[in-house]
């Protein structure tokens, strides 16, 4: 799975699931990236429809129409924005069709099938699968992705709290135990299907608590977080709030210090791990409106903003976290593992530094 590939100058991609926001978004950023040509995108409720149709934003950036997934042609890399579910069900399929496959769905991100049905309900399609899929977080998981084949999506509230909380986790500064995470997410985590919660009367205004306990993304945290905890455990607990923007999540995550410290000596894990990442930076100032982390001027960037708060008399700290949802938290995250696993710069196709104001 892991074994290094040689480098090519370019690759056929193509999209299955385009017509979604996350289909969308990962089309926006390919049509960019000058180490690739499109092959197809695939709708099965938007076949035959020029992809402008869907995605305004794209109008004469491209002529592409929606296919079929059964017009699909073998291509090098094909990558899958498809509701949580179906990448499992239909998973052979697409593995003959493309040596290179990047999921962006739930699908595929747990190595536990034991793990995966206590989270999602329902045991996996196909558990034997499980573990042949890199979790596509490059943070943690480079060397593995640059080798890999397939690579899985990452959870967007997972990968916000898992970039706030893991250099804390993994310089040892925190406890294991009861270790608290709340999301803020925008509406756009929940996907283009229309349903009551999305309708604009009911969320305009709205701060909604939708998930204030057993959220799933907890299952990444606890597989990914060097913590020394087992799955089962109890210690971290997610709460997961819908706000009304659109895109952006920002988590604060609560933890206990094992041992008193200073800011100098948190400072230090965080740019011990994140010094030399391309998208990661570190917010801490003093004063001006941008202190911490603000998901609002990331829109469209793949930068996760990282900062923190110590509580150093009731020895906690507050790990803060914030990206687009939509691009660290899926689309910009996957074209990320694409340009690793190609042995391409990681920051080709998603320079943008996002908007302000």
């Amino acid at each position: 799975m892991c074994s290094k590939r040689p480098r090519v100058s370019e690759v056929t991609v193509s999209i299955v699931g385009a017509a979604g926001y996350t289909g969308g978004e990962t089309l926006r950023l390919l049509l960019g990236h000058p180490s690739v040509r499109i092959g197809q995108v695939t709708s099965e409720s938007k076949q035959g429809k020029y992809v402008h149709a869907v995605h305004p934003n794209l109008r004469k950036q491209t002529s592409l129409m929606f296919c079929g997934r059964d017009e699909l042609a073998p291509c090098d890399v094909l990558f899958l924005c498809l509701p949580h579910g179906e990448a499992a069900q239909t998973i052979d399929r697409y593995l003959e069709l493309a040596p290179v496959i990047i999921d962006l769905s739930a699908d595929f991100r747990l190595r536990d099938a034991v793990q995966y049905e206590r989270w999602y309900g329902h045991p996996h399609a196909r558990p034997e699968l499980l573990g042949s899929f890199v979790y596509g977080l490059p943070e943690l998981h480079r060397a593995e992705i640059a080798g890999a084949k397939h690579v899985s999506g990452t959870g967007c509230l997972a990968t916000t709290a898992i970039l706030a909380l893991y250099p804390l986790a993994a310089a040892g500064l925190i406890e294991a135990q009861h270790i608290v995470v709340d999301g803020k997410v925008g509406s756009s985590a929940g996907g283009v299907s229309p349903g009551p919660d999305s309708h604009h009367p009911e969320r305009s205004g709205a701060m909604r608590s939708f998930s204030p306990v057993g959220h799933r993304h907890t299952a990444e945290l606890l597989q990914e977080l060097p913590l020394g905890i087992d799955a089962g455990s109890p210690g971290i607990h997610v709460s997961a709030t819908a706000i009304e923007a659109v895109r952006g999540i920002l988590v604060t995550a609560q933890a206990f210090l094992r041992e008193d410290c200073d800011e100098r000596r948190i400072w230090q894990a965080y740019r011990q791990c994140y010094g030399s990442e391309p998208f990661i930076r570190l917010v801490k100032e003093r004063q001006g409106l941008y202190r911490y982390p603000e998901p609002k001027i990331l829109s469209g960037s793949n930068f996760c903003d990282v900062g923190f708060a110590l509580d150093r008399e009731g020895g906690r700290v507050v790990a803060i976290a914030a990206l687009d949802n939509l691009m660290k938290g899926a689309a910009g995250n996957a074209v990320q593992c694409l340009n690793i696993m190609h042995g391409w710069p990681e920051t080709r196709a998603l320079e943008f530094p996002g908007l302000h104001p």
